[in-house]
């Protein structure tokens, strides 16, 4: 008799861990939601606006480098900036090393 009763309560136990395993896995969700808008969604907002900068730089815009170069861009191809740092001193960058776009 106990050889059937310890069966029907392993069963029992199986059949009510679907729903306590779902449980889970809530906290993993809320998680990744958290990650998710303070993060990632950030990140990629800032991704975009600086894709944007660095389509609409022109001759004549006063910019600054990640590496701390200030300069005037005198020449642009698809991918180089020439910049000019100093009276008749030029410099080629990657246009992916242009950090911001000066105003003054």
């Amino acid at each position: 008799m106990e050889g059937i009763a310890n069966a029907m309560g392993v069963g029992g136990a199986a059949q009510g861990g679907g729903v306590g395993a779902f449980a889970g896995f809530i906290p993993l969700i809320i998680i990744f939601a958290i990650f998710y808008f303070l993060l990632i969604r950030p990140q990629q907002k800032q991704l975009k606006t600086h894709k944007e900068m660095l389509g609409s730089l022109k001759i004549g815009d006063n910019v600054v480098t990640s590496g701390g170069l200030h300069g005037k861009i005198t020449g642009t191809t698809e991918t180089i900036v020439t910049l000019e740092i100093a009276k008749d001193v030029k410099v080629k960058v990657e246009k992916s090393g242009i950090s911001e776009v000066r105003k003054d």
